[in-house]
């Protein structure tokens, strides 16, 4: 999967993470997220460098000082409503699989250049083909434009 990036959903005003399929159908998977970790995640893609380590930036230079390395993510499961994911660390001691939230795990991989996967059975319950028509696009174009609006109004210091 490739991150395309974030958006806000409307009416409702609700950030997604849009990840996309790199070969097959090349399908989309939308995944609602909260605005804090909307925000995390275009930070990393627009390579935002804060005062202080942000959360997600604080993780990987611990990973780092520990001599881990995020091998990928992978959204596993959707299970009532609720998407899930799984974080595989490569450390001195072997591998280690960690639960959890795909905001998180997406903002991490952001970060890291970490590929990112999801399960088939995930892609086929929520993934969808993207339509090519114009007025999608345009439609698109405005939602980012309002999501870097929304960037451009915060402050690395609303999450302090």
């Amino acid at each position: 999967m490739e991150l395309v990036g974030v958006r806000v959903e409307m009416p409702s005003s609700s950030p997604i993470a849009l990840l996309r399929e790199v070969g097959g159908a090349r399908r989309v998977l939308p995944i609602f997220i909260g605005a804090p970790e909307a925000t995390a995640i275009a930070f990393a893609l627009e390579e935002v460098v804060t005062p202080r380590p942000m959360t997600h930036d604080l993780f990987r230079e611990v990973l780092d000082d520990l001599g881990v390395s995020l091998e990928k993510i992978t959204v596993t499961e959707l299970k009532e409503g609720v998407f899930h994911a799984e974080l595989e660390l490569n450390g001195r001691d072997g591998v280690h699989t960690i639960s959890s939230r795909p905001s998180d795990a997406i903002a991490l991989a952001a970060r890291t250049g970490s590929p990112i996967y999801a399960n088939e059975d995930v892609l086929a319950e929520a993934g969808y083909l993207e339509d090519d028509e114009p007025e999608e696009e345009a439609q698109q174009e405005e939602v980012v434009e309002e999501f870097r609006s929304f960037i451009d109004s915060v402050n690395p210091e609303d999450f302090a």
